[in-house]
């Protein structure tokens, strides 16, 4: 990258965004544990989609957790952001109960990008009892008002049809230029698509070429898009495609594309020379399978809440999950 200078400050602003969060994340979860308890006890059904609006507090703070254990403390630990995906997940299970109770929901952290980060991360943890359900949850819904797909982030695109394409899954019937795909359905649907991507830029080259054999290749194609997400994270708070203070120094498509790899048997680098992939939370080391937090107790709650009460509720349908 050009600018090194100008991404190292940006990296210090990330970072330091989150040295003093933690007691007011600790603060909102403890309040959102109160109204929480307050529906379940009475079991509310009336009220019970505040379980689902509190949600994005409890995602809040094991972001804290997992930026303070990565960032600040330097411990090689997953353990919020596995938390993290649980949330995401559980979201959409949730978000199912009121698809025609209150078609119009919005929720804050509930989105086409955080769900593909969910479904990804799933997939790296080696949680496929779960990525399974998740997946015929996106397929199923996609592009409806509880699945909506009008995202504008190339990279976003990427994940998911690189993920589509290892998995040899299909949505919309292709795993081959999905966004055009969506683009084309969305439209004919009378549903938004105008922030869809009409291209990928130096995805679409590396989609092209992702399962080469060739080492030198793929290092190519890699040290490229490094350097396309370092330049965007440089202009972090500013830039829509990595500029957000959650993930913009968590290179997680690089990270899915050398897991993708690797469980072919492809070559990939073994040391990268580039800030980007050497940051905390880059070099991370992830088990094969990730063991299973044990979920959060307010996560937990609300689980146990629409199982009583939603037959419907589709992990219903599964029995224990994440165990």
């Amino acid at each position: 990258m050009e600018n090194l200078k100008k991404l190292q400050l940006a990296n210090r602003r990330y970072i330091k965004n989150f040295v003093n969060g933690m007691d007011d994340a600790h603060a909102r979860y403890e309040e959102a544990k109160y109204e929480i308890a307050s529906v379940v006890e009475s079991n509310d059904v009336e009220q019970d989609h505040k379980l689902l609006i509190r949600m994005y507090i409890i995602s809040s703070y094991w972001l804290e957790v997992w930026k303070n254990d990565v960032l600040i403390n330097g411990k090689n630990s997953t353990t919020g952001l596995k938390q993290i995906q649980q949330v995401v997940f559980y979201q959409c299970m949730c978000r199912h109960i009121y698809k025609d109770r209150y078609p119009k929901m919005k929720l804050i952290d509930y989105s086409f990008e955080s769900n593909m980060i969910g479904l990804i991360h799933l997939n790296m943890f080696g949680w496929s009892k779960e990525e399974e359900i998740f997946f015929d949850f996106i397929s199923n819904y996609f592009g409806e008002n509880i699945m909506e797909a009008n995202d504008w982030k190339q990279h976003i695109w990427f994940v998911l049809e690189l993920y589509l394409q290892y998995t040899n899954k299909t949505i919309l019937g292709t795993n081959d230029h999905v966004h055009l795909a969506a683009r084309s359905t969305l439209e004919d649907r009378d549903k938004r698509c105008d922030l869809i991507p009409e291209e990928l830029g130096i995805y679409r080259e590396v989609l092209d070429r992702w399962n080469t054999p060739d080492l030198d290749e793929i290092t190519q194609l890699i040290a490229k898009m490094s350097d396309h997400h370092s330049t965007l994270a440089s202009d972090l708070g500013e830039s829509l495609e990595f500029g957000d203070f959650d993930y913009a120094f968590y290179p997680y498509e690089i990270l899915f594309l050398l897991h993708v790899r690797k469980k072919q048997g492809l070559p990939n680098p073994n040391h990268f020379d580039d800030f980007l992939m050497n940051t905390p939370e880059a070099t991370m080391d992830m088990q094969d399978p990730e063991p299973y937090p044990e979920l959060d107790p307010l996560l937990r709650m609300i689980d146990d809440f629409y199982r009583k009460n939603y037959p419907e509720y589709i992990p219903n349908q599964h029995g224990e999950l994440f165990q």
